[in-house]
């Protein structure tokens, strides 16, 4: 899941949090390998989410929605919509990787409910079997609790990838991001995330945010890799065209902090 044409360097994705499903398309349409509705800290709504997951033109890059929690309603809904692939937040554990992964399936594999949304549009849907083959699912390791028990979760059946959010990991972990990124010891974070997925046979993301971030994640083996989000890009073009008109020095648009709000 989250993969990109290159398989020789991680696929590059999108992180979309301004909740706009017209901002979206552009994204969707602008290169990326895919792209994510943040629906935990972003300011999507669940007809947001329906609307832009309806107008993405089929054939283009793979969608996830972050849900809001590891609920089946919350994955069902979001796989129902569209989405290709779901990222779960706070996964803590091999129990909480298991539900996640079967909420994500049809029964027998898993106990997700059917519902597709396409269907009421007059679009053909995937058969279960289909669906449960096409899906993704990735669970998010966000606190040292869960580095200590990822060998654990990259084992749970249905778990495609692990997908780590730097910032509340650094948070929970009492590190600035910076540290987090730049520890390359044995026992690193980042470094036990990335053996464990390997061992297994587990695909591992991450979100960035930034060049200098996702450069780090890279470095460490990270395969899908979040390198920018929708408010930053337009913040930081807004500030260029505004630096390139009114000349250097002069005030301009403030720029979004590296890495966003609401990666994680």
């Amino acid at each position: 899941m989250l993969t990109g044409s290159d398989p020789s360097r991680p696929s590059a994705g999108a992180w979309c949090g301004l909740g706009d499903p017209g901002a979206t398309e552009i994204l969707h349409s602008a290169g990326f390998d895919w792209v994510c509705l943040d629906a935990q800290h972003g300011a999507w709504s669940d007809r947001g989410i329906v609307r832009a997951l309806r107008q993405l033109p089929p054939g283009g890059p793979q969608t996830a929605v972050r849900v809001a929690a590891n609920t089946p309603a919350a994955i069902g809904r979001a796989l129902d919509a569209g989405a290709t692939a779901v990222i779960v937040p706070m996964v803590q554990d091999p129990r909480a990787a298991a539900s996640a992964a079967a909420s994500c399936r049809y029964p027998p594999a898993g106990d997700r409910s059917w519902g597709p949304m396409p269907a009421l549009w007059g679009r053909r849907v995937p058969t279960p079997r289909e669906a449960n083959r096409a899906v993704g699912c990735a669970v998010m390791i966000e606190t040292p609790y869960a580095v200590e028990r990822v060998d654990r979760i990259a084992a749970v059946d249905g778990v495609d990838m692990v997908f780590v959010g730097p910032l509340d990991l650094a948070l929970a972990s009492g590190v600035s991001v910076e540290a987090l990124l730049a520890d390359t010891g044995p026992t690193a974070p980042l470094r036990q995330i990335v053996t464990a997925c390997t061992a297994r046979g587990v695909r591992v993301g991450a979100f960035a945010g930034s060049a200098s971030r996702s450069a780090a994640l890279a470095a460490a083996g990270f395969h899908a890799i979040a390198v920018a989000t929708d408010s930053g890009l337009l913040a930081n073009a807004a500030a260029r065209t505004l630096e390139a008109w009114r000349g250097p020095g002069e005030p301009a648009a403030r720029q979004e902090e590296p890495g966003g709000p609401g990666g994680g």
